[in-house]
């Protein structure tokens, strides 16, 4: 084998690397499996790294499993769209056979880890991606409801990782999924917001009532400020083992309010550059209150 096929096979295999990674949305996916760890560190008094292990893989094999699925069936509507046009289906760089092949591969793979931890987390994995492919997916061109359904697949991972540790459902998992389930939605509006253009382009209705007006803004302050109250809702010490310390509650407030503050100013001048900023300041939300609510834990 000469010099310039090895370089062309090199290339072609970076390439097909490549093409998976965008199929799975690594990043998207790395995120989840970080709130899955969180939340099973909130869970144990001492941690059991074979099963950590085992939830970092199958949450992250699950949720590749769901995001390949996804562009398997919006594979017509990403090719009208900037973002995603130049993803590995519309592209064809990929084969929809192929596409499959990785999505069911990750289901069984990602489902079979899940369940040698417990029955529990398995059943809630199956959940998120039945609901994320068969629910949330569909519904983006009929309803801008499909927010409300997809916030459920996609609050599932923190809760996850409580069940994976406990075996058990009981307040403090509810409470775990309804503080990602209120965070989306100021998260997925302010995305939708901008870009919202490119929605309307694959007849996608993601802004509540489906337009960019002051109606969408107050629901999306509307759900900030309810997010913020369930967050700071442990220190009450109404969530069972799951609570937290009064300084903490002021800090994950103060996180909040600078959301809140961006909601805001998004609501006075309906500008994109607010939009942007709610949506960034809501992923420092999310991934700052996950590591405060860890350590707090592990200062009790």
């Amino acid at each position: 084998m000469n010099s310039t096929s090895i370089t062309e096979n090199t290339s072609s295999i970076k390439s097909t690397i490549t093409d998976v990674k965008q199929l799975v949305k690594v990043g998207l996916s790395l995120s989840v499996v970080f709130s899955s760890v969180a939340g099973y560190l909130l869970a144990v008094e001492t941690v059991n790294y074979a099963t950590l292990i085992l939830l970092a893989v199958g949450g992250f094999l699950m949720v590749g499993a769901s995001n390949a699925f996804n562009q398997i069936i919006e594979i017509d509507t990403d090719a009208l769209m900037l973002r995603t046009k130049n993803r590995p289906l519309p592209t064809g760089r990929m084969s929809v056979n192929s596409a499959l092949t990785i999505a069911i591969l990750f289901t069984v793979l990602g489902l079979g880890i899940l369940y040698n931890i417990n029955a529990k987390s398995a059943f809630f994995g199956a959940i998120s991606i039945f609901l994320y492919t068969s629910a949330y997916t569909p519904l983006k061109s009929v309803t801008p409801l499909t927010v409300f359904v997809g916030a459920i697949p996609g609050a599932i991972p923190f809760m996850l990782g409580w069940v994976a540790a406990t075996n058990q459902f009981g307040i403090e998992a509810g409470i775990l999924f309804m503080i990602q389930f209120f965070w989306q939605f100021p998260h997925f509006w302010s995305i939708g917001w901008l870009q919202d253009e490119e929605y309307k382009k694959a007849g996608f209705n993601m802004l509540p009532m489906n337009t960019k007006d002051t109606g969408a803004v107050k629901q999306i302050i509307f759900y900030t400020v309810i997010m913020i109250v369930v967050s700071i809702a442990p220190v009450l010490k109404v969530t069972g083992a799951f609570y937290i310390y009064p300084v903490t509650a002021i800090v994950v407030a103060l996180l909040g309010c600078i959301m809140l503050f961006y909601a805001v100013q998004l609501y006075k001048t309906l500008h994109n550059t607010e939009a942007r900023k709610l949506m960034l300041a809501s992923v420092l939300y999310i991934t700052l209150v996950q590591i405060i609510y860890v350590i707090d834990k592990f200062l009790h």
